[in-house]
């Protein structure tokens, strides 16, 4: 939001100056972006009259004027189109130093031009630094200018343009009304308001309005201006204001609407009446509608935009931009004037969707105060008719019940939880006037205060809001600045849990790299990996390839490993933490979980390494390492299982005390072909709650006895897992077991087909005595027939 200081203080005007003023807004909480002057320096300029105008005699582009200055007659060369005898012109007298591009300024000095003498120079805007873009001809100033006044006294160009920053919830500050209404609370000041007053009809003359959508448009004001001349000149005064505010002038009716919504808040649009049919709609778009808007785009509507359209079609976006056909052109006669109010939600992301960006739709997509229509409306007809000799017709006001129209209900504020949010005391009689000035009816209740809520302010709605404006109107920098107090002490640690930062250093160790990709995955590649599996889909995803959440983590893991595989890198080693999400919305799961992905080659390239490629046992080992950081390896399996994603002989489902916490494999065949993957690739993703757990390390004295050692070879079926062997072995060999290990696995010449020989060995040490022969044989003894009759093992000789 951009205003002239000038027009703000003709509102309310503090005794500050610019910049405390600039610094007392942004400490209210309407941040100040910059400060600038509305013209550049210059001095030696005053208001001037063409007398007399003639023909350069030896050049046919410049003119001789005879120019009074106030004090004298001076002839001076010009060689602008548009300079004519009678006008009020900007004239710099000699000595007179205007702007340069350097900055030093430019002194205009007495010089002869093609032989004739030229005491001073008839400007441009440009000239004077008014317009960043070369002027086509002089400044023509108002007839009414009075020579030798000072131009910049004259035009109060000793003013600045002050741009404040503001957050999408104070709507109500887009304007120099919503400004001053800031300034005059801050500063304890009444605001000087131009005059709302209704402006009688001149004829009866009206145009029917009809709102199809009153949750988009709640209230809709029209009004028929006949014999507007558009091509009156729009006033120096409006044209200043419009320019220090960042809008350029156009026609003196577009010009009206938007001085208005710069100073009300409230956007307008006119109509050329000759051009409306019937009646105006307020509705949605229809299927197949198009429209071509004021700025030539031709645009396909969509069927949830909110037009303004009569029975010939659409006329506008509404709150976003007016269509061509319907605009005001130089042969425009009669207008019909719209002030209306729609609601956010009927407004928001229509000009994104269109690729525009309006003022109206910035202030409409904010919140506009609804009871600004009719004092909007008001306003510019009787600037229509004073600027343009418009003749206004009656007011015609349509409205419909809706949410968005209806008034905030009263909020209340606690004493206690003021003063507990501030951490400080303010007086009563403070806290009811600053929401008084604030625009609210204040009503003291038990508890503090019941607070009305004016009609222009959408942002507050809680107890949390009044207490934020009860803060920065009495001053974010005059409460309490309390430093954070820290009670430090030594906090437990659980020694049976492992951080997940061992877990990140452990993977980090190994050679892998921490990847982090989006919480969001395509749905078809997660329907690839995981058929069926069900997670929330977006409402509003920021892309359609990232529409769902994640169920596992090896999309993500895929996804990064296509973007390192496309950039020629070959061997590739991730991992990656985070949450993935199943079930329904009602009955989410978000499962931590730890993933990781490897390819390539086993080892970096070098002149000692092999060139190996990574196998499942590789991944299997990294895994087991992490396991091992919990310190209890026993209570963790592997089991081979089918996952639609891994390969149906090389995938397992890990399991910890016997209950599934993950899956580790190398990608399927199918699958990897389907997603065009020329290279095989493994992974795991397990459950971090299971990895971070372990048992508390405890001290056992050693045995001073010594150790009994068997090895045991058996004959198995050459699917037969070790693991199955191992529980069998555990489960019969007695408390006295300190270690079992596999120390061979052998298949070919002496062990029959279809079999293989695993050989384990067993070491049991007793800690009080020495175990006999006889205690171990029938421990091995029972090992032998429980692995026979259990798994067909037979004892190898």
């Amino acid at each position: 939001m951009k205003f002239s200081e000038q027009w703000l203080r003709e509102w309310v005007s503090p005794a500050l100056t610019t910049q405390e003023l600039a610094d007392q807004v942004t400490m209210a909480g309407l941040e100040v972006d910059g400060i600038e002057p509305v013209a550049a320096a210059f001095h030696g300029v005053v208001v001037a009259e063409v007398v007399e105008l003639a023909s350069h005699p030896d050049a046919d582009k410049l003119s001789v004027c005879q120019v009074d200055d106030g004090v004298e007659r001076l002839q001076v060369v010009c060689g602008a189109p548009n300079v004519a005898s009678g006008q009020k012109i900007a004239f710099a007298r000699v000595g007179a130093v205007l702007p340069s591009e350097d900055g030093k300024g430019f002194t205009i000095k007495q010089a002869k031009l093609r032989g004739v003498e030229s005491r001073g120079m008839v400007c441009s805007a440009s000239e004077l630094g008014l317009d960043s873009e070369t002027s086509a001809g002089i400044l023509v100033l108002p007839a009414a200018a009075p020579v030798g006044d000072d131009l910049r006294d004259y035009l109060l160009l000793d003013d600045s343009t002050i741009e404040v920053d503001l957050t999408p919830n104070r709507g109500d500050c887009l304007s120099v009304q919503g400004m001053a209404r800031e300034v005059g609370v801050l500063n304890r000041l009444p605001i000087q308001a131009p005059d709302l007053e209704a402006v009688p009809a001149e004829h009866d003359e009206t145009f029917t309005v009809r709102i199809e959508d009153g949750d988009g448009c709640p209230r809709y004001l029209g009004r028929v201006i006949k014999d507007v001349d558009v091509t009156a000149e729009t006033p120096l005064w409006m044209a200043e204001r419009l320019r220090r505010g960042g809008v350029r002038t156009i026609d003196p009716v577009v010009d009206i609407t938007n001085y208005v919504m710069l100073e009300l808040g409230q956007p307008l649009h006119a109509f050329d009446r000759d051009n409306l049919s019937d009646a105006i709609e307020v509705r949605r778009a229809r299927q197949g509608e198009s429209l071509v808007l004021l700025d030539g785009q031709s645009v396909e509507l969509s069927q949830d935009t909110l037009l303004i359209a009569d029975s010939s079609g659409p006329l506008a976006i509404a709150g976003v931009m007016g269509g061509e056909h319907s605009g005001v052109s130089t042969d425009t006669r009669d207008i019909f004037l719209e002030a209306a109010h729609f609601s956010p939600l009927a407004v928001a992301g229509q000009a994104r969707n269109y690729g525009l960006h309006t003022d109206a739709s910035h202030r409409f997509e904010r919140g506009v105060d609804p009871e600004l229509v009719r004092q909007a409306a008001e306003r510019a007809t009787a600037l229509l008719r004073d600027i343009t000799g418009g003749r206004p017709g009656p007011l015609t006001e349509v409205s419909a019940t809706a949410s968005g129209s209806a008034p905030h209900e009263a909020v209340v504020l606690r004493r206690s939880r003021l003063d507990q949010a501030l951490d400080k005391v303010l007086a009563d009689d403070e806290v009811s006037e600053i929401l008084e000035r604030l625009g609210m009816t204040v009503v003291e209740v038990e508890q503090g205060w019941r607070a009305g809520i004016p009609s222009w302010r959408f942002d507050i709605a809680i107890e949390e809001d009044l207490i934020e404006e009860v803060a920065r109107i009495h001053g974010y920098n005059r409460l309490p600045a309390r430093h954070p107090r820290a009670h430090l002490g030594p906090r437990p640690d659980n020694e049976a849990r492992r951080p997940l930062a061992a877990l990140r250093n452990r993977m980090v160790s190994r050679g892998y790299f921490e990847a982090v990709t989006y919480s969001f995955v395509a749905p078809e590649l997660q329907q690839t990996l995981l058929p069926g599996a069900e997670s929330p889909e977006l409402a509003n995803p920021i892309s359609s390839d990232l529409s769902v959440m994640r169920a596992s983590l090896f999309p993500g893991l895929i996804r990064a490993l296509e973007h390192n595989l496309n950039r020629q890198q070959s061997r590739v080693r991730l991992f990656e933490t985070g949450l993935v999400f199943r079930g329904k919305l009602d009955e989410l799961e978000q499962i931590p979980m730890l993933g990781a992905l490897v390819c390539g080659s086993r080892e970096p390239e070098g002149w000692s390494s092999g060139n190996q490629d990574v196998d499942f046992f590789d991944l299997k080992g990294d895994l087991e390492s992490l396991i091992a950081l919990g310190d209890d390896a026993a209570a963790w399996s592997f089991e081979a299982a089918t996952h639609p994603s891994l390969h149906p002989g090389q995938s397992a489902r890990v399991l910890r005390q016997g209950k599934e916490v993950g899956w580790i494999g190398k990608l399927h065949p199918a699958v990897r072909a389907q997603l065009g993957l020329k290279t095989e690739a493994l992974l795991f993703e397990v459950q971090i709650d299971a990895l971070s757990q372990g048992h508390i390390p405890a001290f056992k004295p050693l045995s001073r006895y010594p150790e009994v050692r068997r090895d045991l070879a058996f004959l198995v079926d050459a699917g037969q897992p070790v693991q199955a062997l191992l529980d069998i072995l555990h489960a019969q060999a007695g408390e006295w077991l300190v270690d079992a290990h596999l120390f061979d696995v052998y298949q070919g010449k002496g062990v029959p087909e279809g079999r293989k020989s695993i050989a384990l060995g067993l070491t049991w040490q007793h800690p009080s005595r020495t175990l006999n022969d006889d205690e171990i044989n029938q421990l091995v003894d029972s090992i032998v027939e429980a692995s026979r009759s259990n798994l067909g093992a037979e004892l190898r000789g």
